[in-house]
């Protein structure tokens, strides 16, 4: 019979379709040649032996005519139980009047392989397939000048030419106080492969629009689904954006809260102070405070806070804190004035 392809796999006469995907899965796994970088060229000859095998055995009328004829008879000019047209990597022809001729090919191993773990080397040095690998976005001309790459989609996972979903592809969407407390648009440019009516994939480009919304915080998660690149067997990534806040020069952010932080010298904390302020939406803020100022006290304005992402008609509050500066040293002149001012 020549080449025992049950005798490859490791699997008696009788074996059902799983047993066959079973028995390819964890050979191809082991001998893959990006697994066996030190004897690549036995690994290759190996990995190509089980594809040949699976190919075969898993097709009924490769099988039927090996059983029947061995390797001789897929090589050779003896036609399949029941020919009848073309068909799962074999072809089939007329040559004028004679017999219709069975001719046997044999599929690409890489192809097999990637039906059933969704990419072809998932041991190089590119990483995992079934995500976004090599796949970029950016927002330039339509925001920020943000240019990231995406990492790769997982590992090789799942089997029997299954449908697997790549694991998300998560990239932070950096946003300004600003942005966060009156909303804005981000258009973000993405470029990944897709797959044509042929099975090949093709590069496109495409703009994803995110609404941002009033009151978002960061952490907050926009989820585009499936648009990762598209593999045979594979469900697309969903492509995720998550808010980060940019430092603001004059605010920081407590949950809802804004919070300021102002200089003012020992006079000023004793004798009142006027905080000046613009706001996030670009209002100008005047408020007066005559009340003693101790190094905790904290001056809260309601309703100037964050918009509250559930109900945007609401406000968190500004908190208003201070730092005073108080002096490294008093004349003799000034203790005595301020002892006559304060009391012993």
């Amino acid at each position: 019979m020549g080449v025992d392809y049950y005798k490859i796999l490791g699997v008696d006469r009788n074996a059902k379709d799983d047993d066959l995907k079973k028995a390819y899965r964890k050979l191809a796994m082991k001998w893959h040649p990006d697994k066996n970088p030190n004897n690549k060229k036995e690994a290759e000859a190996k990995f190509k032996q089980i594809s040949e095998a699976y190919d075969v055995l898993s097709d009924s009328q490769k099988r039927a005519v090996y059983d029947q004829y061995g390797e001789e008879g897929l090589k050779g000019g003896v036609p399949p139980p029941g020919a009848s047209g073309p068909g799962g990597g074999a072809s089939y022809f007329s040559t004028g009047d004679g017999p219709t001729t069975f001719r046997f090919s044999t599929r690409n191993p890489d192809d097999i392989f990637a039906e059933f773990f969704g990419v072809s080397s998932p041991f190089g040095g590119m990483g995992g397939g079934g995500g976004m690998r090599g796949t970029r976005f950016s927002s330039g001309i339509f925001g920020d000048d943000i240019f990231e790459s995406f990492g790769g989609g997982g590992g090789v996972g799942g089997g029997g030419g299954a449908s697997r979903k790549a694991p998300p592809i998560e990239n932070r969407l950096p946003c300004t106080l600003e942005e966060l407390y009156k909303g804005t648009t981000k258009r973000m440019k993405i470029s990944r492969e897709i797959l044509d009516a042929s099975g090949k994939t093709m590069p496109v480009e495409e703009i994803l629009t995110i609404e941002v919304k009033p009151g978002w915080k960061k952490g907050t998660k926009i989820t585009f689904p499936e648009k990762g690149n598209e593999q045979l067997n594979v469900t697309p990534a969903d492509l995720v954006f998550i808010i980060e806040e940019k430092p603001h020069s004059t605010f920081t952010r407590d949950g809802n809260d804004l919070v300021v932080t102002l200089k003012i010298s020992l006079a000023e904390a004793l004798t009142g102070y006027t905080v000046h302020l613009t706001t996030l939406d670009g209002r100008n803020l005047t408020i007066q405070i005559n009340n003693v100022i101790h190094p905790n006290y904290e001056e809260v304005v309601a309703r100037e806070g964050m918009p509250i992402q559930k109900d945007p008609t609401k406000k968190g509050n500004l908190r208003i804190k201070f730092n005073i500066n108080f002096p490294f040293r008093l004349s003799a002149e000034q203790k005595a004035g301020i002892k006559k001012l304060l009391g012993p």
